[in-house]
């Protein structure tokens, strides 16, 4: 089913996750203990990320080398096991970044044989790394021409012309949005004037990046009407569990974190943090719940503790929105 039907026919707010696959040959097993774990909560969809090729440089007996990997690969292999096995809809996501139309493509088509229809488009993260264009081939630079390629896949028109037997897809696709402004952007009001382009473009949802404070999604989904967007917006959330979040989360993610979070979490000993993040982030849920939010998405990555202390504590709080 997709994202956005989920959304029509949804009697109260549920919960759907993000997770990412593990490093180039890591164990998947860690990944799929992960997966039963987030099962329990029934989302109705999980999101994968993906990841384009990159430089890493590796010490060797002859000195350093330098190599162009993926560091992450799997997604299509974790969609095909979340929605056969499991039967939750599978979200990948899809980049811009370091692939070409043509490879964007081909995943589309791999992912419509495997009965998936729904699709984040996104650009990707700037890894350092600028993958060449083969000559005959062409790439999207933003989100918007990403969005626009899957659309005209969904009407039957592909790359190669002429195609015999090729019929049109049927994603769902969603995009990402910025409460505090994307940070390549001048201002929050040209920001939302990309994501207008990128519903324009046919865009049925926009998830957000991760916000701690609620008024930035508030004041994010009034500006976003005002300007003329009507497609769902669900808020998206993270779970701070560790000191060191204080200084990579904002420098990673372009974000601010709330004063009084930041001195609790500052003046707290370090086996503290989770529960703190845990109760923040019940604040956040129980305050969106109230305003009538469509669902809340949760940045899990490679850990569910995090969210099964959550639940327990939202179960004990708020009866019927969340089962376990």
């Amino acid at each position: 089913m997709k994202v956005i039907d989920h959304l029509a026919q949804a009697k109260e707010p549920f919960i759907s996750f993000e997770i990412i696959p593990p490093k180039r040959g890591g164990d998947i097993k860690s990944l799929l203990a992960v997966i039963e774990d987030l099962v329990k909560f029934k989302p109705p969809y999980i999101d994968i990320t993906s990841h384009g090729a990159e430089v890493v440089y590796e010490e060797t007996a002859t000195g350093i080398q330098k190599k162009v990997i993926r560091k992450r690969p799997g997604t299509l292999g974790i969609c095909a096991l979340i929605q056969n096995k499991y039967d939750i809809d599978a979200v990948p996501h899809i980049l811009c970044k370091n692939f070409t139309r043509e490879e964007t493509e081909d995943f589309l088509i791999e992912l419509g044989y495997l009965g998936i229809d729904n699709v984040l488009a996104i650009r990707g993260d700037d890894n350092g790394f600028v993958k060449p264009v083969p000559k005959g081939r062409s790439a999207n630079e933003y989100a918007v021409d990403l969005v626009a390629q899957v659309k005209a896949m969904n009407n039957g028109q592909y790359l190669e012309k002429g195609l015999l037997d090729a019929k049109a897809s049927n994603f769902c696709v969603g995009v990402s949005g910025y409460p505090e402004k994307h940070f390549e952007s001048p201002n929050l009001r040209t920001d939302i004037k990309y994501t207008k382009d990128k519903i324009d473009a046919g865009a049925d949802y926009v998830v957000t990046q991760m916000f701690f404070d609620n008024n930035a999604y508030f004041d994010y989904v009034g500006r976003c009407k005002e300007a003329g967007i009507n497609a769902p917006i669900i808020p998206g959330l993270k779970i701070l569990t560790l000191k060191s979040h204080l200084n990579t989360i904002p420098r990673n993610f372009y974000i601010n974190l709330p004063d009084e979070l930041t001195s609790e979490i500052m003046e707290a000993k370090s086996e503290h943090v989770l529960e703190i993040g845990v109760n923040w982030a019940a604040k956040q849920v129980e305050e969106l719940l109230n305003a009538n939010v469509p669902s809340i998405h949760f940045y899990i990555m490679q850990n569910s503790k995090p969210i099964n202390l959550l639940m327990k504590k939202l179960n004990l709080n708020i009866e019927n929105h969340f089962v376990s």
